[in-house]
């Protein structure tokens, strides 16, 4: 295949560009493509959360997804399996009459992973709670494959290679 030139727009001619080179522009374009489309995924995760839509909620949620809740957290897990994380999270809503959860920070980008801070919010019966919390969601074809939390953020940036 021959080399492909390229340069600023409206720049005629610019470098020549091997295959290797195209592939890996190639790559990188994609890597950011399935990144943008994590974060909107996980985007989901919190407003058909909060809209209670649990079939849409049920749809972002691999079949296979591992749930793991903070140290200290009263029901610990780990949560294998769609069904056993959706009965956590049944249980967990159920003492209240409503709840929200929030992002408090940027969906960060760590590859498969997104990375936010947020606040889990509850209302009516039973104490209020306002829990904040850093979730690690790892995403694959369009569906959340595991769940990490963490009460730390650093720890969560730590986890997946990345610092404050």
């Amino acid at each position: 295949m021959a080399n492909q030139h390229v340069g600023s727009p409206g720049e005629p001619g610019g470098r020549p560009v091997g295959d290797d080179e195209r592939h890996e522009v190639c790559l990188r374009d994609t890597a950011r493509a399935m990144s943008r489309e994590n974060a909107e995924v996980v985007k989901a995760f919190f407003v058909t959360w909060n809209d209670g839509d649990r079939d849409v909620f049920r749809s972002l949620i691999d079949p296979d997804v591992i749930g793991r809740m903070p140290d200290g957290w009263p029901e610990q897990g780990p949560f294998v399996g769609r069904e056993p994380v959706m009965r956590q999270i049944e249980r967990m809503r159920e003492t209240w009459d409503g709840d929200a959860l929030e992002p408090l920070s940027d969906f960060i980008d760590a590859g498969d992973r997104i990375v936010v801070r947020l606040r889990w919010r509850t209302a009516g019966r039973g104490p209020v709670a306002n829990v904040e919390a850093t979730g690690v969601y790892t995403v694959r074809e369009g569906r959340v494959v595991a769940i990490d939390h963490f009460w730390d953020h650093a720890d969560a940036l730590k986890a997946v290679g990345l610092e404050e």
